[in-house]
């Protein structure tokens, strides 16, 4: 394939999976044009700039410059993030943008679980995604989602999942459901490619692993030589309670992730509810992927 003059418009690239599949598309040799706030600092652009990639600071309400940023473009890919203003109503100013263009190909900011068989208002953020899928499928452009599962980092971040320091792996419910973890990398990388892939299904589905909460315990049992056991904090029913509680006494409810946020997250992936229901890894064969092993046994020897 060559992508020597392919162009590729990106929103979202001052944000870390927009930077990171900024960083993809230029190794896989695509010209990348990034639209960025005109607010946007003076250091994030030369950042930018250094990575080789063209910055066009646009008002997303200027439906003109919107649209000229979208001339001779190959691929509006969507790194955006946020709630209602950013992922509804900005995110449907790119589409209008590119679509008026004529770009022939649209990949919307999803990056997440199978967000289309969760129960309605399960999951606030992926709501979200869920309502501008409906919105995407209208118009007429081509579109493909990149649905990833959970971000293989969460595994030693914010989830709690592997508690490092109680030797423990939490689980809820069934400690034999299988999770979908891919680590950001490896998201930027397959998306980068799928840009540059004229011939994308509306989806692809992505995994760096599928493990159990089980299965986790004994990886860890291995590479540290010290017995891990799964502890169940409870069923489903518990976690939407505590849920619920949470987001209740939430004083910031404008904040995209709080810590509810992940809660309702970790229900869709304990439930089975957001499983990626196949894997498209083969369909680039150059990709490497990293495995949760890999993500816990990085984590422990840094």
């Amino acid at each position: 394939m060559n992508t020597t003059r392919t162009t590729i418009l990106l929103a979202g690239a001052t944000g870390d999976i927009g930077e990171r599949i900024a960083r993809a598309l230029v190794q896989q040799g695509a010209h990348v044009r990034a639209i960025v706030r005109p607010h946007t600092s003076a250091d994030k652009l030369e950042h930018l700039h250094q990575l080789g990639i063209d910055t066009l600071p646009v008002d997303y309400k200027d439906a003109a410059a919107m649209q000229a940023a979208c001339a001779d473009v190959s691929c509006v890919v969507s790194a955006l993030n946020g709630l209602r203003d950013v992922m509804m109503d900005n995110q449907t100013l790119l589409l209008n943008a590119a679509v008026q263009a004529g770009v022939p190909r649209f990949i919307p900011s999803d990056y997440s679980m199978d967000y289309r068989n969760l129960p309605e208002g399960s999951n606030r953020n992926l709501n979200l995604r869920r309502e501008f899928m409906k919105r995407l499928d209208q118009a007429p452009i081509a579109a493909t989602s990149i649905l990833n599962g959970a971000f293989g980092e969460l595994l030693t971040g914010m989830a709690p999942i592997v508690l490092f320091r109680y030797k423990r792996i939490l689980y809820w419910e069934n400690a034999d459901q299988l999770l979908d973890f891919t680590i950001k990398d490896n998201v930027a990388a397959y998306t980068a490619r799928a840009a540059l892939d004229p011939h994308t299904p509306r989806f692809l589905y992505i995994a760096g692993d599928q493990v159990t909460a089980r299965q986790l315990a004994d990886i860890m049992t291995e590479l540290t030589s010290q017995h891990y056991r799964l502890f169940r904090a409870g069923g489903h029913k518990r976690l939407e309670r505590l849920t619920a509680i949470a987001r209740r006494f939430d004083g910031k409810q404008e904040d995209p992730f709080p810590a509810w946020q992940g809660m309702q997250y970790m229900n869709g992936m304990f439930t089975g509810a957001g499983k990626l229901p196949q894997l498209d890894n083969d369909r680039y064969p150059d990709m490497q992927w990293t495995s949760a092993r890999q993500v816990l046994s990085e984590h422990i020897s840094s």
